[in-house]
């Protein structure tokens, strides 16, 4: 197959060719083409002219249809015409461009020729966890439209930038016009887009105004009602809102009880687009007035009214309202309202509302607790009753409290449920004569022997009782309950303050109705016989079934260990005999809170001839002189029984208690009010009733001690003075007390060294780095820049930054950089933490000095203090000298 020659080309026309394939491929480098030499009427050649709309903006086709009839069409001239290309000259009609031709073999376009965009949308979702369509308008590949979708445009009133947060009606109220004529004035050289933006910066105030502004409309809609024979069309009426501040609209027909349909929210708010053509714009506030149509969905709707406001505010907004429509009648409503009126009821009804009273006080009783003596008893014993008055119904129900072995049944109830009438029993009514609605026979049995019967309202034969109400009733009232007379005798908290607030009751005197209980009949158990524990032989008297002894678990639970808590009093102690042999030997003795048991173990000492270890097993150890077969139980020791100063027998050895762990005093400290000794308010008043006769001769057997005038004195003087003043009559442990309470503790000077090195090697065991940002922290708090800050503002930041030291470690490094006025340097306390660039070397640990325990004879326990301050004692004492 051979091509058929062409024509030879001009040089205009393959410009023109060029130009023309340019702008197919990118139609948006290029403005409209020129036109060729000739006077052609179109941009184009006819055989391109249909792919000239590809410059447009607003419409544009895919690179894959153009460019395949581009080329597919001929360059050069079109056969006819006289070997002249495209339209017509002047006089000559333009020829039909010829049909499309196959591309060449071998030649093909891929689909993707010229488009830049290539996201695709997410058109499936989930919603309430079910995968369902959510991206109905979404476009497809590259943002262009799916086969047979109508994409809205994103902006219809506003340019875009400006949302739909601004209502449209803004822009036309004449107020908002006075506001924005200066600003018009000043941004004359703004476009439309630049003047509504200057205008969304009074959105926000006139937001604030319109927040609670809604326009009401008074519409109804017919509706066809095909199935029905009733009925052939429906009359619904319906209020539509217009709300200011965003332009949405809300539909809400009102409910009718028994209507059949469903009611309420027909349209939910938002905004509504027009109805087609002009679906890409919405209902505006110019849109609604008077004895119009609006349509909502294809759902017409007629105005036939509006409230006062909206027609105030339309009026302002330049707007002539129409005249008020009439609303038409529902037929079907009216012929079913018909049969209503025309329904007469069988019997008379007259409405008594107790909702109300039920709503207020439903839930709420009053109880009474009385008595009632029954004469016809044959014991003559009285009988205690409960009352329930019920606030909801003022109805009343009594019950009975049976005591056990009284030889009555245990009936549910006194008295049922029912308003109880004040005079009763009267006698027996006739049926019918006691009813809640009194009716009257009208023409009685003369027409057409039919009654017609009609309700009494001023119920003249009606029988009228008094019931008991909430004012009748009170403490020391006699009420009559069908015959029987039942005492008032006292009341519940609920029915005081109720008689209080309502009625100003304020004397609520109970009246004693019981008799005073005889005494219970002492219990005597046999004596121990000596098998078992007597706690387990007490038990197998108590009842008929045997039970081990209960132990105290709440004890166990609060005073068993817990972390650093150890609940164990510890106290060193000697044997108390004059053998040389065991006067040197040493013991602790250990009372466990948890159970009040007691060890002993001996302290080991090389070539003393004694193996040390455990001396007596942990239990619990009674004390000396107490007979063994004996009813009572047996007096245990206690922890108050162990102090340091304490003479104790444990099962024939006894021990001088000499000294003790610092735990152990200042658990005794912590709980004074169970250890006597370690109250120091109980020992200064103990001492002062001793001393007080003496105060002149002890002031100067003090100042004697004290002849340098430093005001302190040692422990050993300051013991010596309280043991001859007192004869004796205070322990070791009371005498450490005081000179606890009054001593001067030593301030060891802390080694910054060994306090740092510890620091970092709690940071680098956490690895903890962060020193960098711990730093900006410090800079910024830092406003001053003076290079400190307050302690307790270092130790918040330390703190927020969860800095992996200990509290009490913590706080001693940020005392040691700390001045005089609090402030710490912080910048020399983060170089000391820093490990990684300022690394202290490993410190060895210090063994602290073991006390002196190799002579206990006559030394006093050691204590962490050495030097006594008098004066503040003996002003506790006696009071300040003058």
């Amino acid at each position: 197959m051979m091509w058929k020659k062409s024509p030879p080309h001009t040089p205009e026309a393959l410009l023109h060719s060029a130009l023309s394939v340019t702008a197919r491929l990118f139609p948006s480098h290029l403005g409209p083409l020129p036109a060729p030499l000739g006077s052609f009427r179109s941009p184009l050649p006819a055989p391109l002219g249909s792919f000239r709309h590809l410059s447009a903006p607003r419409q544009r086709r895919s690179a894959l249809s153009g460019t395949s009839r581009l080329f597919s069409a001929p360059l050069g001239p079109s056969p006819g015409n006289d070997g002249r290309r495209g339209g017509a000259g002047p006089g000559r009609a333009m020829a039909p461009p010829p049909p499309p031709q196959p591309l060449p073999p071998g030649l093909s376009l891929g689909r993707t020729l010229g488009k830049e965009k290539f996201h695709k949308s997410q058109h499936w979702g989930f919603c309430n966890n079910v995968a369902m369509l959510v991206g109905e308008d979404k476009p497809g590949i590259g943002g262009e439209p799916l086969p047979g979708q109508k994409l809205k445009p994103k902006y219809s009133v506003f340019p875009a930038g400006m949302g739909s947060d601004a209502p449209a009606w803004v822009a036309f109220d004449k107020q908002a016009l006075q506001i924005l004529r200066p600003l018009e004035q000043t941004t004359e050289h703004l476009t439309y887009g630049g003047f509504f933006l200057a205008l969304l910066s009074l959105q926000e105030t006139m937001k604030a105004e319109l927040q609670n502004q809604v326009l009401s409309f008074d519409a109804y809609v017919e509706e066809e009602v095909p199935d029905k024979n009733q009925e052939l069309y429906r009359i619904r009426h319906c209020k539509i809102y217009f709300y200011l501040e965003d332009d949405t609209i809300q539909v809400i027909e009102p409910r009718v009880k028994n209507s059949g349909i469903v009611q309420g929210t027909i349209v939910r708010r938002h905004r509504i687009p027009l109805p087609p053509p002009n679906e890409d714009e919405y209902y505006t506030i110019h849109h609604f007035n008077i004895n119009t149509e609006v349509i909502f969905y294809a759902q017409r709707y007629k105005i036939t009214d509006c409230d006062q406001f909206t027609k105030n505010f339309l009026r302002k907004m330049g707007v002539r309202l129409n005249p008020p429509a009439s609303r038409p009648d529902d037929p079907y409503t009216k012929e079913r309202q018909k049969i209503l009126d025309s329904m007469n009821p069988l019997r008379p009804y007259e409405r008594i509302d107790t909702l109300k009273q039920f709503l207020e006080h439903d839930g709420h009783v009053l109880r009474f607790f009385c008595v009632w003596d029954d004469p016809e008893s044959m014991f003559h014993d009285p009988r205690e009753l409960v009352l329930h008055y019920y606030l909801s119904d003022d109805t009343i129900d009594m019950k009975e409290i049976t005591p056990a072995n009284s030889g009555r049944d245990a009936v549910p109830l006194f008295l049922r449920r029912d308003k109880l009438p004040k005079y009763a029993p009267t006698g027996l009514y006739q049926p019918g004569t006691i009813t809640a609605r009194t009716v009257l026979n009208v023409f009685g049995n003369l027409v057409g022997n039919r009654g017609r019967y009609i309700l009494d309202n001023r119920k003249t034969g009606a029988v009228h009782q008094e019931f008991y109400r909430d004012s009748d009733l009170k403490i020391g009232e006699v009420i009559n309950v069908w015959g029987r007379k039942i005492l008032l005798c006292d009341c519940d908290e609920f029915t005081k303050d109720y008689y209080r607030t309502k009625y100003g009751i304020e004397d609520f005197t109970p009246v004693a109705y019981k008799t005073p209980p005889p005494p219970k009949p002492e219990k005597t158990f046999p004596p121990y016989t000596g098998f078992g524990s007597e706690e387990d032989s007490l038990c197998s008297c108590k009842g008929l079934l045997p039970k081990p002894p209960q132990k105290d678990f709440k004890k166990f639970l609060e005073k068993d260990r817990s972390g650093l808590e150890s609940n164990i009093l510890r106290f060193l102690a000697k044997f108390v005999m004059d053998s040389p042999v065991d006067k040197d030997r040493k013991f602790i003795i250990c009372y466990f809170l948890s159970d009040d048991t007691i060890s002993v173990y001996e302290y080991t000492q090389r070539n003393s001839g004694i193996l040390g270890g455990k001396f007596l097993e942990r239990g619990r150890i009674k004390k000396p002189g107490q007979e063994l077969f004996k009813s009572e139980p047996s007096e245990y020791f206690k922890a108050q029984d162990l102090f340091v100063g304490a003479r104790v027998c444990f099962h024939g050895h006894n021990f001088l208690l000499v000294d003790a762990d610092e735990y152990t005093i200042n658990y005794m400290e912590k709980h004074a009010n169970e250890f006597s000794v370690a109250d120091t308010g109980f020992i200064l008043k103990k001492l002062k009733d001793i001393a007080e006769p003496r105060s002149r001769e002890i002031r100067q057997v003090f100042a004697a001690t004290d002849p340098e005038h430093t005001k302190v004195i040692a422990y050993e003087p300051f013991r010596n003075l309280i043991v001859s003043i007192t004869d004796g009559a205070f322990s070791e442990h009371e005498i450490m007390t005081i000179g606890r309470y009054y001593g001067v503790k030593e301030e060891y000077e802390t080694d910054l060294h060994l306090l740092l090195a510890v620091a970092q090697e709690q940071l680098k065991k956490n690895s903890f780095e962060d020193f960098g940002q711990l730093s900006a922290v410090f800079v910024y708090n830092d406003r001053e820049k003076c290079g400190v800050l307050p302690y307790q503002m270092c130790r918040t930041i330390c703190k927020s930054f969860k800095l992996p030291l200990a509290d009490d470690l913590l706080e001693a490094v940020l005392t040691v950089f700390e001045d005089d006025n609090k402030q710490v340097e912080y910048k020399k306390f983060l170089d000391g933490l820093n490990w990684r660039e300022n690394q202290i070397p490993a410190f060895q640990t210090i063994r602290l000095p073991l006390k002196n325990e190799d002579d206990w004879n006559g030394q006093p326990p050691s204590l962490p203090f050495k030097k006594i301050k008098y004066l503040p004692l003996l002003d506790d004492l006696f009071g300040k000298e003058e």
